[in-house]
């Protein structure tokens, strides 16, 4: 893996990590154009740099908003989503690898990542949702966050996790503006429950690598560069990917992002079925 490598899964980790997109399918992809393996310990290090990176953006231009808003009941309403985000994700988790990794080695929920064809059946349903939401949308310009519509929210967060190519920015934006919250309040909240979800999803990886890798022995000086690098360029393209979010969202453009998903998704199709991921 070299510099450029790593830049290009940077850029494209920290925009499509925050918009609607779902980062996980286009970071798939580009690491089989690029002939990387995703599950190589340097490339799942690199991944967790990048999360990190990501996170910081997030943290950053949000901070200023989240001061204004929150307060006692908002701090209620996530610990109610997360609650239900992780109810419905362990559930979920175990449905799967009880059905359809049934029988498998050491089956666990991560087999299906590399499963092309379901991830591109995830980004479809993904812009299907953005688009119905985007149709919807009619800009509510108040309106409270109720526990109920936490509960709902944190529950479609849970059926993402399971499946790489299903934005969770998009689903949970989209289920916010379908229970008629406004615009800016959906993607408040949205990304207040990443910074959440984010460091045990992170820590969860570490621990997988380290598991897999008997120990620390593959961290080395060679590593630490190219993770610090890649951390760097996410952070700054994630900056620039909540600006561009921020703008269509408020414009009531949400729809575009759904649009994307169903032609990237198509696309995804279309290179599978030529043999070409």
């Amino acid at each position: 893996m070299n510099f450029l490598q790593v830049a290009v899964l940077a850029v494209i980790q920290g925009m499509a990590e925050l918009l609607p997109v779902s980062s996980s399918a286009h970071v798939v992809v580009a690491e089989k154009l690029m002939g990387l393996d995703p599950s190589a310990p340097e490339m799942t290090f690199l991944l967790v740099a990048l999360h990190t990176g990501t996170t910081f953006a997030v943290l950053l231009y949000f901070w200023p908003r989240w001061k204004v808003r929150w307060n006692a009941g908002a701090a209620r309403a996530l610990v109610i989503a997360t609650g239900c985000t992780g109810v419905v994700g362990l559930v979920l988790k175990k449905i799967i690898e009880k059905t359809l990794l049934h029988g498998a080695p050491k089956a666990e929920i991560e087999a299906l990542f590399s499963n092309m064809p379901l991830v591109a059946g995830a980004l479809a349903f993904a812009g299907i949702l953005i688009l119905i939401a985007g149709l919807r949308d009619g800009g509510a310009p108040n309106g409270e966050l109720s526990d109920k519509d936490a509960g709902w929210i944190g529950a479609v967060q849970g059926l993402c996790l399971p499946f790489r190519g299903f934005s969770r920015s998009g689903a949970t934006i989209s289920t916010a503006l379908l229970l008629k919250l406004p615009r800016a309040l959906a993607e408040d909240f949205s990304f207040a429950l990443a910074v959440i979800l984010t460091p045990p999803v992170v820590a969860r990886e570490g621990l997988r690598l380290i598991k897999a890798s008997g120990g620390l022995g593959f961290l080395t000086p060679s590593l630490f560069l190219p993770g610090l690098v890649g951390m760097v360029l996410s952070f700054a393209a994630g900056l620039l990917a909540l600006r561009w979010l921020s703008s269509w969202l408020e414009k009531g453009r949400w729809i575009y992002f759904g649009i994307y998903c169903l032609v990237a998704s198509a696309a995804m199709a279309a290179a599978i079925f030529m043999r070409i991921l």
